[in-house]
């Protein structure tokens, strides 16, 4: 059973470089002299004017050829690596490379040098932009993947002896070079690449493209136009630019969308939840992008009952899946009616493909239900997939396949990976929902973390979010995984790992195992039990996006038993 989105399709697009979209195709939504970015830390702002005309110049002293003093991009086989934490030209620069069509690789800022040595071999990466504080983890990845020190530039600010853009934009205009025009680019050209998070073997390089970005930019505004809203004030909202742009999230939120929809963003270099509550009421923050493990950050700050929250009108959240009950315990903490702007999205489908519904969607048409993710924006179509390829029933949880044009083109340089994933004009997103019979999709969980006990299905998830309902709140983040214990010797048992929150902490580590044990019991079948036992450990491991690293409690508790079987049983 194939499902196809309620907005119905996207426009037939043109087949041309996504920068002539934000910049060229119609007049800007605002003044030249809107505020478009603010440096939170500093305070500098960048109007829309100045920010196009130092993209313009940057993108100029980029493409011009060396003999002319510019760097020369441009040419087959040219990838850009940006190895940074947010900052205002970290934008700039990635607009000036659509600008003349040359494909940028989002490199982690998390990264130690061998992972970057990593990134840059399966990028290709032919230079590097990065900023001053990471250098020296730049220059070891540089060492790792044979790039030339010689082809590793300053991003923001400077270092004695590096070439850095700000340089370069003042040498364009001190030389008074011609402005390089945009250069052509078809649907299917080269964007951008960025890695995923998989949990398996290295990170892969998903390929993006100009007519992915395109296409992702018109759902956008599809969904937003379907909202049946007031018409939009001035000045627009202030949105805080918190979420990592070499992300997915981030990167369309507030690098890409912002150029097309009218907002302004105030740029932090990474989270920081002290930062964030000082600069909400500051800037009055109306739009928060968040992640789940931000917002429970927020939800049990030590201050979060002084917190003004009255400008926020808007909250999303992205990048990991949010249990309803959080989601309401930080929307209770908001001092004026709002929205959530929750859905669902991956890197291979450019970073939307699920979104949730409000009262005003559709003419009303489609109102949110409790636990639902939402449903298929503008242009897409779905498959709930059984393992044995068949399509399942209305109310059957299977995996997830999509189609639309905002699926990516593959994975660079990798084409096992490619043939696994994407499957004659469909992605398999690896995860399991179910659809109900109002078009509405649930997540259930991944595919790979889905248990088997005694021939039935297991979800962590479930499991998780049954032990954060417990009424006595001690415990404040979970995460359940498989561990050996089964009947056979390949069967893996439900364990949970838990992070103890003050009450749980009073009340004992002993007394709460029991305790979350016995809640296990009385609220699932016997099958989902906790045969695995539960463990306490001081935080739950995650990556910078908010992902749960489920594989290192399991490999550390393999440790510990592997340990244990190497100490004879008297010392025990």
């Amino acid at each position: 059973m194939v499902i196809h989105s309620f907005y119905g399709p996207v426009p037939p697009q043109p087949d041309e470089n996504v920068h002539t979209l934000l910049f060229e195709e119609r007049p800007w939504p605002e003044p030249a002299d809107f505020p478009l970015h603010i440096d939170g830390l500093t305070g500098e702002t960048r109007t829309r004017q100045e920010f196009a005309d130092r993209m313009y110049d940057s993108a100029t002293a980029l493409g011009t050829p060396g003999s002319q003093g510019g760097l020369g991009l441009g040419a087959d086989g040219d990838i850009v690596g940006i190895l940074s934490h947010n900052s205002l030209d970290y934008i700039v620069l990635m607009h000036s490379l659509l600008r003349i069509a040359t494909p940028f690789a989002l490199l982690s800022a998390h990264s130690t040098p061998f992972e970057l040595g990593n990134s840059l071999r399966t990028s290709k990466a032919t230079c590097l932009f990065v900023q001053p504080e990471l250098l020296p983890v730049a220059l070891g990845g540089a060492r790792e993947a044979g790039l030339l020190e010689d082809r590793i530039y300053i991003l923001q600010g400077s270092v004695p002896g590096r070439r850095s853009l700000a340089d370069m934009i003042l040498d364009v205009r001190a030389r008074t070079l011609s402005r390089i025009p945009a250069r052509p680019a078809k649907q299917d050209t080269l964007a951008y690449l960025v890695f995923s998070s998989g949990t398996t073997g290295l990170p892969k390089a998903v390929m993006i493209s100009h007519g992915n970005i395109r296409y992702s930019l018109i759902q956008q505004d599809i969904a937003l136009r379907a909202e049946d809203a007031l018409p939009p004030v001035f000045p627009p909202p202030v949105c805080l630019a918190i979420l990592p742009f070499y992300h997915t999230y981030g990167l369309h939120i507030s690098c890409l969308r912002p150029l097309y929809t009218s907002s302004t963003h105030v740029i932090i270099p990474k989270w920081n939840v002290d930062l964030v509550l000082e600069l909400i009421p500051k800037y009055q923050i109306a739009m928060l992008p968040l992640i789940p493990s931000a917002i429970h950050q927020l939800v049990h700050h030590k201050n979060i009952d002084k917190a003004d929250f009255s400008s926020v009108m808007t909250f999303g959240s992205g990048a990991a899946y949010l249990p309803p009950d959080l989601m309401e315990r930080f929307s209770q903490l908001l001092q004026k009616p709002h929205e959530v702007a929750e859905g669902y999205g991956s890197s291979e489908g450019t970073i939307a493909t699920l979104r949730r519904t409000t009262t005003r969607t559709l003419n009303g048409r489609y109102p949110m239900k409790r636990g639902a993710t939402g449903i298929l924006i503008a242009g897409m179509s779905a498959r709930i997939v059984r393992a044995d390829g068949t399509d399942a029933d209305v109310g059957e949880p299977g995996e997830l396949w999509l189609s639309g044009g905002n699926v990516a083109l593959g994975y660079f340089g990798n084409e096992k990976a490619t043939r696994e994933a994407f499957q004659d004009g469909w992605l398999k997103t690896g995860d399991r929902f179910y659809v109900d019979k109002d078009g509405f999709f649930f997540f259930v969980d991944r595919v790979k973390d889905t248990l088997k006990v005694s021939g039935l299905q297991v979800s962590p998830s479930e499991i998780e979010a049954v032990l954060m309902t417990h009424p006595g709140r001690l415990i404040v983040d979970v995460c359940v995984g498989g561990v050996p214990g089964g009947r056979t010797s390949d069967e893996l048992v439900p364990r949970a790992w838990v992070v103890l929150s003050e009450d749980g902490m009073r009340r004992g580590l002993r007394e709460v195992c029991a305790e979350m044990e016995r809640w296990a019991r009385a609220n699932l079948s016997q099958y989902k039990w906790l045969r695995g036992g539960i463990g306490i450990v001081n935080e739950i491991p995650k990556n910078p996006t908010g992902k749960v690293l489920r594989r290192v409690l399991q490999e550390r508790h393999e440790q510990e038993l592997q340990m244990r079987k190497k100490i004879p049983q008297s010392k025990l």
